[in-house]
Formats: C-alpha cells, structure tokens, sequence
C-alpha cells in the first residue's frame, strides 16, 4: 500500500480514486501506481537531494508523476507547459533537475530543452518520439513494492517570473506545505489539515499552486478528477457527474462560466459543490456577486504568492459585508502598510502593502540571495508588491500594484521580458507593455509601439507573432498602440501607471 493513499483511502479498494478525461485508477490500482512511480524515481534520484521536472498538460500521469515524488521524499519542479525549450533548459540547469517527465503536447521541446541540460526524458503517450523513454516501460521495471518512509518530505520548487523576466525558483512555503519529520509525520499533517473532502476537481494547470495543494489532498481520501485546458460546459459537466464538492479556480473561470448560456448553466445539478476556493488575481466585484448568486456561498478567496503561500482569506458571507476585500491576514502573517517615505500607516490609508511573517522566515529565492534581500523591509517583513489599504475591521483592500506586472487570467507576466524581445525587431525603437482591461482575463499584456524612422512599418500581427516566435505566448502582447512617444524622464525612466491610466475606467489601474 503507498503511503500517499492509506491514511484517507476510501473503504472500497475498488472505487474510483484518481480520473482524468479517458481513464480511472481506483484506489488498489493507484497504490500500485504510486509505488511504481517512487521506485522507479530511486533508482535514478536520491531522495533529500535530487529533483525531478515535471513538464505535462493536465492528465491523470501528471497528477501521479507529483505524487510519487512526494511518495518517495523527492521534490518534484512543476514547470509550466507554455514554456519554450529554451525557457525550460534554464529551469532544468538552474534547479538541479536529473529527469524530466513529460506527456505527448510537451515532448519535442522537453527533448530539446534535456540536450541542453543533458539529462534524461521519460514520457507517456509519447510512441515514436525520439529521446523519450517510454513511461509504461520505465513503471514496468520499478517494484510495486511500498518505497522506504524514513525521509523527510521536500516541497515542491515552483518558478515563478521575475522582474528580469529570468524565472526565480521558490520552495513551496510553510504556509501551504504540512512539513513534518518524515513522509509519515508529512501525511498524517496532511490528512489532519485538509479542507478538500469528498471529490476535489482540478481544473487549472497543475504547475499553479492551487491544485498542487488540492493534489496532496488525495492523500486525506479526496478522490481527485483532473481536466484538461479550460472548458466552461465540460467543468459544470464535471460537477454534475462525479458530485463533485471542492475545486479550485481563478476569476477568469468564473467569467467563462458566467459566459454560458442561461439554459446550459441550468442543466446541471451543481448542489454538490461545498468549497470552491478562488485565487490567483483580484476578481472584479460583479463577477464575484453573480458567482455567490449562482453557486452559493461556497466561494472562499484566498490572497499571497507562490512565495509566501496564503496571508488573506476570506469567506463568501464576510465579503458580501466587505465587498472587494482579500479578507484579514491570516497567523503567522501580520499586515503592515507602508508610505512611500517608510512610514507605517494608520487604518483606511492606502500605501504599500508589507507582510510580517512572525516566525521570522518572510520568503527566499531559490540560487537567489539578492532577489530574497530586495523583497524585504527588514528581516522577515516582505511585500507582493501591491498597494492597498486596511478598514477598521482589519479587512485588507488592494487597490495597485508597485511592480510592473501584469495578471492575466491569474498567471503573472512581467512586461520586461516581452520588451526585450521587441526590442529586437529592426523597426523597434522604443516599446513599453501595460496591463490594459479584458472582459475574461482581467487585464491582457499591451505593447505601446515607437517605430523606428527609415523601417518599414510592421503590422500588429506582424509583431505579435515576432515575440510569440521567441518566448512562450502566455507572455506575449495580445495587441499593440503604436505611439510617437513614451514619456520617458530625463533618467530614461518610464511611469507605467501613467501609461496604463487612459485604458481604465477609473483611477484603479489593474484588473478586478
């Protein structure tokens, strides 16, 4: 039996503990699964010291692959499967990755990216790929047998963008990883913890921390349903058919959902739903009330960071008295709000938002000792860099951000790795990408254009699809403003709320 399902296994071995689109595992078949996964990782990986990526579309594989790896004491390196090869080869290298697993979407460039790092692939569904050792073949050779447990747990290492538009690793942080001694002592936190009961259903991309937290929770007995890219009508079909009772999501879901037509939201029974959390980016406060209109008062919204884990949370009956609050900030986290000048402020002023984290930790940077030094005030006292304020019930309200990021769909895009690729284009001069409004997304990344004199002038899709040649889509501009000019200042520096200001409809410049 795998230590990742007997705490929580459901009574019968033979119901259905693990499903994806076009197969089930039940919880015996799991086991034997799971265990496969652990061995197989042990005899190419030490555990406490080495790491394995993971790079995969949703599917039944991919939610196994983290599992096994936790199983087994191995942190595994969730990478997003937009990336191009290259973006991937600097994560394999920078964080010490020996194998990287990846499904049949991913491959060619999961390939290409090992070569650079020159490690070894192992893929499902990848028949006639080569470089790609077959995944049915590799669990074949592994024992079925339960892996040692004496060893400590390891978080996951997510890589989050940073402002140089270099990718920044960052354990998973105590606030969303249960710790422990050893994988026992791990999992008997994680079912003593766990809020996900019944059937938790995954549909965002398993490399977000939402469902990679909801993914431990298969060890607490939670049967997980994981679907693939996002669709409105398969999601309510989802819930319908496996009664589903948790999930995680981002405002742009709910947008999608609204979206449908009336009598396709109603033709499915959605009563079973009990917590469905909601993270990743403000959701505008129309689309959250008529979330609370249709679901009930099951939305629970969770604010912070891959880095700091959740510091707000906040109920569906506490927002409907606090509409448009992230909610109090949770132990150990205490909220501070900051002037431009240094100065802490009082109730009901906005300035930057900084967090206290009183175990004295704050956040850390993988390989990174500098990025770690700059998102501190002082020791142990770190923002997100939004802007906000607090009301005199201790409810914190966010209001801007200081950095230049953009959320999109709740995924972070830093404007300066699209600039510097559209830099590169001959007929660019100067170039600056904002966060403008987008009726599903929040914002979308915009490029504000200086063509360079004596160049023929290219077309919006002429550049859009010159940065999409380079870097991931997700990171690109959706459209492009071509300006004479950008306003910079004597130092070359740009105001980017001032640039963003005349896309808004109001003084609050990003999205929600």
């Amino acid at each position: 039996m795998s230590i990742v399902t007997r705490r929580g296994r459901a009574d019968d071995e033979r119901a259905v503990a693990l499903a994806d689109a076009t197969q089930e595992l039940t919880w015996d078949a799991l086991d034997q699964v799971l265990n496969r996964i652990g061995n197989a990782l042990l005899t190419e990986l030490s555990p406490g010291a080495d790491r394995v990526a993971i790079f995969a579309e949703n599917a039944l594989e991919t939610v196994a692959a983290h599992l096994g790896a936790i199983g087994v004491g191995v942190s595994s390196v969730p990478v997003s499967f937009h990336l191009t090869e290259d973006e991937l080869a600097y994560i394999l290298k920078d964080s010490g990755s020996r194998l990287l697993l990846v499904g049949p979407e991913t491959a060619p460039r999961g390939v290409a990216a090992a070569q650079q790092a020159g490690i070894t692939v192992v893929g499902w569904r990848c028949e006639g790929q080569p470089g790609v050792e077959d995944w049915d073949a590799w669990l074949a050779r592994a024992d079925a047998s339960e892996p040692p447990t004496d060893v400590p747990p390891r978080p996951f290492l997510h890589y989050t963008s940073g402002t140089t538009g270099l990718p920044k690793g960052t354990d998973t942080p105590p606030a969303m990883f249960a710790g422990g001694e050893t994988l026992e002592e791990h999992f008997d936190n994680v079912a003593a913890t766990n809020l996900f009961t019944g059937t938790n259903l995954i549909v965002s991309p398993v490399y977000h921390t939402g469902p990679l937290s909801t993914l431990r929770a298969l060890a607490a007995g939670t049967r997980l349903v994981v679907l693939g890219r996002f669709d409105p009508e398969g999601v309510l079909r989802a819930i319908d058919r496996y009664k589903v009772t948790s999930t995680v999501m981002v405002p742009t879901h709910f947008a999608r959902l609204l979206s449908l037509p009336e009598d396709v939201r109603k033709r499915y029974d959605l009563s079973s739903l009990a917590v469905v959390a909601h993270t990743g980016a403000s959701c505008p406060v129309e689309v959250k009330r008529r979330m609370i209109d249709w679901f009930g008062p099951v939305l629970i919204e969770a604010y912070g960071a891959t880095e700091s884990g959740t510091t707000n949370m906040i109920t569906s009956p506490e927002w409907l008295e606090h509409p448009g609050s992230v909610g109090r900030t949770l132990p150990p986290f205490e909220v501070v709000v900051v002037s431009e000048e240094g100065e802490e402020l009082p109730t009901g002023e906005v300035g930057v938002l900084y967090f206290r984290d009183t175990t004295g930790r704050g956040i850390r940077y993988h390989n990174d000792p500098e990025k770690t030094a700059k998102a501190h005030r002082r020791p142990g006292e770190f923002t997100l860099g939004d802007v906000g304020y607090v009301d005199p019930d201790g409810y914190v309200y966010i209001t801007d951000r200081t950095s230049d990021m953009v959320i999109s769909g709740g995924v972070n895009i830093y404007p300066a790795e699209a600039e510097a690729v559209l830099l590169e284009h001959p007929a660019v001069d100067d170039v600056a990408c904002i966060g403008v409004p987008h009726i599903e997304m929040g914002e979308q990344l915009q490029a504000l254009v200086v063509l360079r004199a004596g160049e023929p002038a290219p077309t919006e899709a002429e550049l859009i699809d010159f940065a999409r040649g380079r870097i991931a889509h997700y990171k690109c501009p959706r459209s492009v403003d071509f300006v004479e000019d950008l306003g910079r200042n004597a130092m070359g520096k740009l105001n980017k709320r001032a640039l963003r200001a005349p896309y808004w409809p109001s003084d609050r410049t990003i999205g929600g």
